[in-house]
C-alpha cells in the first residue's frame, strides 16, 4: 500500500514536470510555422515573435511572485490542482487564436501554470519524500520534464512531415494557389501542435486531486494527526514517527530550543541570508546558460546552422531523447555522487559545448557580405519590397546557381526596430516587405499610462510616425552546408546532455534543499522569480539579438555566464546528499 501511494505521488508530481517541459518545448516545433503565417497574417515583428516565446517565461515570473504565498494559503495539493486547471484552459485559447493578443494571453496563462508548477511541485516533493529518496524524486520531476520536451519535439516532427507532404503536393499548382496551400498547411500545423497538449493537462489536474497534503504544511498549521496520517501513507510507522518528531522539534518555540528559528524571524535575517542568496545565484546562472532559449529556438538554430526543414525537427527529437536519457543517468547518480559533483561536471560540459557552437557560427557569419547600400538604394517612400529570386541575387553580386542564399535585414523607423530573413530555397519565396504600417506598432494602454509618468519603457509611436526608414544591417551569405549543421547539432547534444546530468536535476534540489523551513515557500518563490526573470529576458531578446549580432555572440556570452556557474558550484555550494532538510538548515545556521 505504501509503495503504491509513493508510486502514485511520484507519477503525478512527475506529470507536473511533463507539463513544465511541454511549456518550454512546445514552441520549438510551432515557431517556424507561426513565424511563416502569423508574421504575414497578423504583421508580427521579430520582437513580437520573441514575446510569444518569452510569454511562458514571463507568466512564470508573474506566478512566482505569489506561488509561495498561495501554497501556504491553500496548501501544496490545491495549488497543484490550480496550476493544472490553468494549463488546461490555456490550450484552446492558443490553438483558436485569431490574432496576436489572444495568442500572447494564452501563452502567458501557460506560463503562469508553469511558474506555479516550478515552485510547488519541487516544494511538495521535498516535504513529502524521505531524505534518501528526495534526490531521486527531484530527478524524476526533471525526467518527466525532459519527456515532455521529447513529446513536444515528436509532435513538432509529425507536423513538419505533414507540412512537407502538403508542400510537395502543391508543387504542380500555380504560384498563388501553391502559396495559399503551403500557408494553410503551416497554419494548421502550429495549431495542431498545441491541441496535442490538452490530455496531459487533464491527467495532472485530476491526479493532483487524489494526492495527500504535505505533512510539513499540515504540521505548520498544528494539524499533527493529519501530518502523521500523511507520513504513514508512504513510510513505515517507525520512520513516520521519527520524522514527525524531527518536524515538531524544528517548529518548537524558542523557549525549548533557543537556537531554533522563530516564526517571527524575518525572511532576510542573518541565519537565512546565505542559503537564500546562494539559491538565487544558482537559479539565475542556471538560466544564464541559455537552456530555455536553446530548447525553444532549437529548430530555428539548426535551420540557421544548415539543417533543412524536417531534418532540423528530426535532430530536435534526437536532442530531446538524449536529454531524457541523460536525465535517467542523473536519477541514478544524484544520490550516489552528490549534487556538487554533478553540477561541476555538467557546467564544465556546457561551457565546452557553447564555446564550440559559438566558434562554429562565427566561422560562417564571418563570410557574410554587406549589401546595406544596395538595399538603401531600393527604398521608395520609406518602404522596401524585394523577393530573393535569381534577379535579386544577381543584383547583389551573388550567384543563384550555387548554394542557397540567406538575406538578413535589420531596420528601424526611429525607435521601432525589426529583423527579417529570407532564404532563396524557400518554396513559397515570400516577399520581404518593409513598411511603416508593419513596423510602428500602435500605442497600448500600458504605454499611455507609463508615458504619463515619464517612465515608459516602450517606444512612442509618435517618434516613429515620421522617422525615415533606416537599414541598420543587411547581410547576404550562403546557407551553411548540412555538414556544418550537424556539427552544431553535435555541440547542442553536448550542451543538453551536460545540462541534464548536472544543472537540470540539481537546480530543483538547490531550490528545495537550501531554503530553511521557515522561509521555504516564500524564499522559493523569490528565487524562482529571479530564475524566470533571467530566462524571460534572454528569450524576449533572442531573435532581435541574433539578428543584429549573430548566433556566435549569443553562444559565447552564455559560455561566460556558465563559467561563473561552475565556479559557484565548486567554491560556494555545500554537499547536501543524504542530509535531512533540518540538517541542511543547521549547517547554514552555524555559518550565520
Amino acid at each position: 500500500m505504501q509503495a503504491r501511494a509513493m508510486g502514485f505521488l511520484l507519477f503525478i508530481a512527475g506529470m507536473g514536470g511533463l507539463l513544465y517541459g511541454i511549456d518550454v518545448g512546445i514552441i520549438a516545433g510551432a515557431l517556424p510555422y507561426l513565424e511563416s503565417t502569423a508574421s504575414v497574417a497578423w504583421r508580427l515583428s521579430a520582437q513580437q515573435l520573441s514575446f510569444i516565446v518569452a510569454a511562458v517565461l514571463l507568466g512564470s515570473v508573474l506566478s512566482s511572485l505569489f506561488a509561495g504565498a498561495l501554497a501556504d494559503w491553500i496548501g501544496r495539493r490545491w495549488a497543484m490542482v490550480l496550476s493544472g486547471v490553468l494549463f488546461t484552459l490555456s490550450i484552446p485559447l492558443i490553438a483558436l487564436a485569431d490574432g496576436y493578443l489572444p495568442l500572447l494571453l494564452g501563452r502567458l496563462l501557460q506560463g503562469v501554470s508553469g511558474g506555479l508548477i516550478g515552485v510547488i511541485v519541487p516544494l511538495y516533493l521535498a516535504e513529502c519524500l524521505h531524505a534518501r529518496q528526495r534526490g531521486r524524486g527531484a530527478a524524476l520531476f526533471q525526467l518527466l520534464l525532459t519527456i515532455g520536451l521529447v513529446a513536444a519535439a515528436v509532435i513538432g516532427l509529425m507536423q513538419a512531415n505533414s507540412v512537407e507532404a502538403a508542400t510537395a503536393a502543391a508543387q504542380h499548382l500555380a504560384e498563388v494557389e501553391r502559396t495559399a496551400a503551403v500557408f494553410a498547411a503551416k497554419d494548421h500545423a502550429w495549431r495542431s501542435i498545441f491541441w496535442w497538449c490538452l490530455t496531459p493537462g487533464l491527467v495532472f489536474t485530476l491526479g493532483a486531486l487524489l494526492l495527500a497534503e504535505s505533512p510539513r504544511w499540515l504540521a505548520q498549521r498544528g494539524r499533527m494527526e493529519e501530518a502523521r496520517t500523511a507520513l504513514l501513507r508512504t513510510r513505515p510507522a517507525d520512520e513516520a514517527e521519527a520524522e514527525l518528531h524531527e518536524i515538531q522539534q524544528v517548529l518548537a518555540p524558542a523557549a525549548s530550543n533557543p537556537s531554533a528559528p522563530r516564526a517571527s524571524d524575518p525572511l532576510f535575517s542573518r541565519r537565512y541570508l546565505l542559503p537564500f542568496l546562494l539559491a538565487c545565484l544558482i537559479l539565475a546562472l542556471n538560466q544564464a546558460t541559455g537552456i530555455n532559449s536553446v530548447l525553444a529556438y532549437v529548430v530555428n538554430i539548426l535551420n540557421q546552422a544548415g539543417l533543412p526543414g524536417a531534418t532540423a525537427n528530426t535532430a530536435d527529437v534526437a536532442l530531446k531523447v538524449l536529454n531524457a536519457a541523460m536525465t535517467i543517468v542523473a536519477v541514478v547518480l544524484v544520490d550516489r555522487k552528490g549534487r556538487k559533483f554533478l553540477l561541476m561536471l555538467g557546467t564544465a560540459g556546457i561551457v565546452t559545448a557553447l564555446v564550440a557552437a559559438g566558434l562554429l557560427f562565427r566561422s560562417v557569419e564571418g563570410e557574410q557580405r554587406d549589401v546595406r547600400p544596395m538595399l538603401q538604394a531600393r527604398i521608395q517612400s520609406d518602404n522596401l519590397s524585394l523577393r530573393l529570386d535569381q534577379a535579386t541575387l544577381q543584383s547583389f553580386g551573388a550567384s543563384a546557381n550555387g548554394a542557397p542564399r540567406q538575406l538578413t535585414v535589420a531596420y528601424s523607423y526611429g525607435p521601432f526596430t525589426n529583423v527579417q530573413t529570407r532564404r532563396s530555397d524557400d518554396t513559397a519565396l515570400p516577399l520581404l516587405n518593409v513598411s511603416r504600417e508593419d513596423t510602428v506598432q500602435p500605442d497600448s494602454v500600458i504605454g499611455v499610462f507609463f508615458r504619463k509618468l515619464h517612465l515608459n519603457p516602450f517606444a512612442d509611436p509618435a517618434e516613429g510616425a515620421n522617422a525615415p526608414l533606416r537599414i541598420e544591417r543587411a547581410d547576404i551569405a550562403a546557407v551553411p552546408p548540412a555538414s556544418h549543421g550537424w556539427w552544431v547539432a553535435l555541440a547542442m547534444c553536448l550542451f543538453v546532455a551536460s545540462f541534464a546530468v548536472g544543472p537540470g536535476v540539481c537546480v530543483w534540489l538547490a531550490l528545495s534543499e537550501l531554503m530553511p523551513t521557515r522561509i521555504r515557500s516564500n524564499g522559493m518563490s523569490i528565487a524562482l522569480l529571479v530564475n524566470q526573470f533571467v530566462s524571460t529576458m534572454i528569450a524576449a531578446t533572442f531573435l532581435p539579438t541574433v539578428g543584429q549580432y549573430g548566433y556566435g555572440t549569443m553562444f559565447l556570452g552564455w559560455a561566460g555566464a556558465t563559467l561563473l556557474y561552475f565556479l559557484t558550484a565548486a567554491f560556494l555550494l555545500p554537499e547536501t546528499k543524504g542530509k535531512t532538510l533540518e540538517e541542511i538548515e543547521a549547517h547554514f545556521a552555524r555559518k550565520g
